[in-house]
């Protein structure tokens, strides 16, 4: 396929509006201990508040105890140690609203140092919640017994306003998904994954990045379900310090652009990635559940899934950002982004179902594109740090949402329009199989992806050409 043009499929502008009304509405924060200086909060989008946050942290250092977003309001909170005056004055100067806070970013890290320690527990995580200023350790449905009794102790060694204890419904396990879908052929059958983000790779070469528990799981992957291989992975980091891959087209004339197929010809550039900020609204595509979106919940998540190949170890994932977007099998390694066009991270895993909610957890962008020396947009940009304030292309355009992958000219498919009316890539919800991966040949699964069939439109089990190649097809 010489000179073929790759695109991720991650929906059409006209239909984010519409996909926001359908899904869960961001919610607006519940802390009311906040306080800000009159006049001095400014109003920020998003990602201009993630770049405000990240210039804090770095003025105020140890002082500096963790950030969020308030939708409703649009300004950014910042934590601040108690007693440090002079700290909170500055947050205040700089823009954003401030509120003391007791747990320190050091003493928060400590909390999850002996959790890592104590209980690497496979169904379990943990992340920093700025907003409640604790460590929230959640708990799936395996964790029973002598692993639950261990669990809790460990937390209550804590204290109680260190870190709080959660049962999270289903299992936590990795996903296999994304805006267009990648087959690749191993033994035991098909594996699906999906293509996260294009990207140039550190010699020039085209790329895309997807999960990295696809690139471990195969070496080769094509755009179809029989067809012949077209990429190759090159790096893969799963599991340990994040979960992606770097994944190189094999015939360097490939034009992979860094752009998002909006549908009916209509194109999105993505020219930059951007950091997560917890309260702030994400969208995720997948080839199995199509658009939904949803909060960050928090951030430098630890997930233990229940390792792949020993049915009696852990597969630990660190550096995660955690969301209450759900997913499903058959959507890992697609894409999470903001609104204007942010590229935030790739599909992990988590648990739950789009039909009664879950959590998933996402691998940043920005680490992965700093890990493997890779770029988005037009090369000026290789990993955390780089992103310029609320200067993504796209901006003021939704940014590649509502014509999903496969879905057709749908406006963004609601929740419950998944693939096949409800049926799970592989036959079983989130968390109903060990197997993280979506057998290529079950219901729903089987639909060609990136260029042949995607997610289904509502829930008849129809499905449309997903439009692979830049520009529709």
């Amino acid at each position: 396929m010489p000179k073929r043009k790759a695109a991720i499929a991650v929906g059409g502008v006209a239909a984010l509006g519409a996909a926001a009304l359908l899904l869960p509405n961001a919610m607006a924060s519940q802390d009311k201990d906040a306080t800000a200086a009159a006049g001095t909060a400014k109003t920020l989008k998003a990602t201009d508040a993630s770049t405000l946050s990240a210039q804090i942290q770095k003025q105020l250092g140890t002082a500096f105890a963790g950030s969020y977003y308030e939708n409703g309001k649009q300004q950014l909170v910042v934590n601040v140690a108690r007693g440090d005056q002079n700290a909170m004055a500055r947050a205040q100067q700089a823009g954003a609203t401030v509120r003391e806070v007791d747990n320190s970013t050091t003493e928060l890290k400590a909390a999850a140092r002996t959790l890592k320690t104590k209980a690497t527990i496979p169904g379990t995580a943990w992340a920093v919640d700025p907003r409640t200023n604790k460590v929230v350790v959640s708990a799936d449905s395996t964790v029973t017994g002598a692993k639950w009794d261990r669990l809790e102790s460990t937390v209550a060694g804590l204290g109680p306003d260190m870190a709080t204890l959660r049962k999270s419904s289903g299992t936590f396990k990795t996903f296999v998904s994304g805006g267009d879908a990648i087959f690749s052929q191993v033994e035991g059958g098909n594996v699906r994954c999906s293509l996260g983000f294009n990207v140039t790779a550190s010699d020039g070469s085209p790329a895309f990045l997807t999960a990295g528990h696809c690139g471990v799981a195969a070496k080769e992957w094509s755009d179809s379900q029989t067809g012949q291989p077209i990429a190759t992975v090159d790096q893969a980091t799963f599991p340990g310090e994040g979960d992606f891959s770097l994944v190189k087209y094999d015939d360097p004339a490939t034009q992979a652009p860094s752009e998002v197929n909006a549908g009916n010809g209509q194109t999105v550039p993505i020219a930059q990635a951007v950091e997560a900020t917890v309260g702030s609204t994400v969208f995720r595509m997948g080839s199995t559940t199509g658009l939904h979106n949803g909060q960050v919940t928090g951030l430098d998540a630890t997930v233990n899934f229940q390792s792949e190949t020993d049915p009696n170890g852990v597969d630990t994932v660190t550096g995660l950002i955690q969301t209450n977007v759900c997913a499903e099998p058959g959507d890992s390694g697609g894409s999470l982004f903001t609104q204007d066009g942010g590229a935030v991270g790739l599909t992990s895993g988590g648990s739950g179902d789009c039909t009664s909610g879950g959590e998933t957890f996402f691998q940043p962008v920005t680490t992965a594109l700093a890990a493997t020396g890779a770029t988005l947009g037009d090369g000026g940009q290789a990993g955390a740090g780089d992103q310029g304030a609320g200067a993504q292309a796209g901006a003021g355009d939704e940014a590649g949402a509502g014509d999903q992958a496969g879905a057709g000219d749908e406006a963004g498919a609601g929740a419950g329009d998944q693939a096949g009316a409800g049926e799970q890539v592989g036959g079983d919800e989130l968390g109903g199989s060990a197997d993280p991966s979506a057998a290529a040949g079950d219901p729903a699964a089987g639909d060609q992806a990136a260029g042949d069939q995607g997610a289904a439109q509502n829930g008849t089990g129809q499905h449309h050409k997903s439009r692979h190649h830049s520009g529709g097809n």
